[in-house]
């Protein structure tokens, strides 16, 4: 599997995209060239989970691109995944993950939203850091969000590569300066998940370069 950040991650949300039309979203958007498909699905049995990560590890091996588990190392450990990513509140459960996992070419990552996290991420010795809001978001609508000004300001700060993620699409992406990016409805709700994929892929790398 690829080294490093990943530089456009999907995150799953089958409560809002269920059924065949998810799986042929993230199929295309494997062949746009997402390179790390984020399982986040709070709501699903332990079993439903394994069945879905199952099917999406498969799918992830195809196209050469990561599978991240969200939380449940057990179902990581079970179907091969490349990571787990956790939330803010896990941070200090880092090295228990980093067990479970028991193999260095695998990563743990996290959700961070401060600087107070971020330090934190960095002390319990994260791969990187997905840090959000950074705009206005449709999956926490009415949160607070940092704006690029913040947004830059803590990523600049940070002493581990950040992921920006939150209300990100083809129309914002590149006024975040090359930052590796995550995102869920910008391409789950689109009509063409592959060509998105691809655009988000070029803002970033225009800004980059």
């Amino acid at each position: 599997m690829q080294s490093g950040v990943p530089n456009l991650t999907l995150i799953t949300a089958t409560d809002r995209h269920p059924g065949e039309p998810f799986f042929k979203a993230v199929e295309q958007a494997l062949l746009g060239g997402v390179d790390a498909v984020l399982v986040r699905e709070k709501q699903l049995t332990s079993a439903s989970l394994l069945a879905l990560a199952s099917r999406l590890r498969q799918m992830t091996y195809d196209n050469h691109a990561r599978l991240i588990i969200h939380s449940q190392a057990d179902i990581a450990v079970a179907v091969d995944a490349d990571g787990i990513h956790l939330s803010s509140a896990e941070i200090q459960t880092i090295p228990a993950a980093r067990q479970w996992l028991a193999d260095a070419n695998k990563t743990v990552s996290v959700s961070c939203h401060n600087a107070d996290e971020l330090m934190q991420a960095s002390v319990y010795d994260a791969d990187y850091a997905m840090l959000s809001p950074v705009f206005a978001t449709a999956s926490h609508p009415g949160t607070p969000y940092l704006g690029l000004d913040g947004f830059h300001a803590l990523a600049s700060a940070a002493t581990l590569p950040i992921i920006a993620l939150g209300g990100i699409g083809t129309d914002n992406c590149k006024r975040l300066q090359g930052m590796q990016v995550a995102v869920i409805g910008a391409i789950l709700d689109a009509e063409d998940p592959c060509l998105t994929a691809q655009q988000l892929l070029a803002a970033t790398r225009v800004e980059a370069g």
